[in-house]
């Protein structure tokens, strides 16, 4: 949450009042605005950013704009929705039954919402023939689709990024 410079802490010379109910007092001295903000029982809030002159400065109570701001963020925090990616390491000789245990879990992962990374790293003389892990997780992109009840978009294509092959699965979006 961004602070507001408030009451003493602001500096400037003349400011730019608002009153609570939107009234505008025009630019007066910052002498003048604290009197008002003083018999009103309101703070004087600085709500420009620094460098612009003059400065705007806004009549509220500061603690009540606070506790809303506060109210506001946590209900914001509440409403969204944090996906995780969850990393599953295949091999570039890894048998079918393996694999299928692997998609199933793949499957659970993205039916509660979560991306899932497949990764394959080629070790020793597996590098001279990348096409067969590629075949490898093309496979199991497969048997994840047909285990999954939820439906399962590709979101990055199998790709070889040295000696990582790895694609990225997703829930799909469903309109």
């Amino acid at each position: 949450m961004k602070e507001l410079l408030i009451n003493d802490q602001i500096r400037d010379r003349e400011v730019r009042l608002i009153g609570e109910d939107g009234q505008q007092y025009g630019v007066i001295s910052i002498r003048d605005a604290r009197q008002i903000a003083e018999e009103k029982g309101l703070d004087l809030c600085k709500v420009t950013p620094p460098g612009q002159t003059p400065a705007t400065c806004k009549l509220m109570d500061y603690g009540k704009y606070r506790y809303d701001q506060q109210k506001r963020e946590k209900e914001a925090k509440k409403n969204q929705t944090v996906t995780e990616i969850k990393e599953i390491r295949l091999s570039a000789t890894i048998d079918i039954g393996d694999t299928t245990r692997l998609a199933a879990q793949t499957a659970k992962f993205i039916e509660k919402g979560n991306k899932v990374k497949a990764s394959i790293r080629l070790k020793g003389r597996q590098q001279a023939h990348p096409e067969i892990a590629v075949g490898i997780v093309s496979d199991y992109i497969e048997m994840v689709k047909e285990a999954s009840s939820a439906p399962v978009a590709v979101e990055k294509a199998p790709t070889q990024e040295g000696r990582m092959i790895f694609t990225i699965l997703a829930p799909a979006k469903t309109k």
